[in-house]
């Protein structure tokens, strides 16, 4: 089974922007996904101190329903950011 992929059609299909990192101060790194599903669950991120805070919230709505899938993704890359940036090398 031979596809013919048309390579502009591809390009243009990629989204660059939902990956991108912002600093939100206080150790705070969110990319532009994890900041739309934040929103989106009306979890003020802008606020807390630490992303160990924003994982508070995260985990306090993911409690009370665990179906909610975006939210843990998120949860899973904002808690191994947390680690990777927090733990001694």
């Amino acid at each position: 089974m031979n596809k013919e992929y048309d390579i502009d059609q591809l390009v243009n299909n990629l989204d660059f922007t939902s990956n991108s990192i912002n600093d939100l101060g206080s150790g705070i790194l969110l990319t532009n996904y994890e900041i739309g599903v934040l929103d989106k669950y009306n979890i003020n991120y802008k606020n807390c101190n630490s992303l160990k805070e924003v994982l508070f919230y995260v985990e306090d709505i993911l409690n009370e329903d665990s179906s909610l899938d975006d939210l843990e993704n998120i949860s899973k890359s904002i808690a191994e950011r947390d680690y990777y940036a927090n733990s001694n090398k």
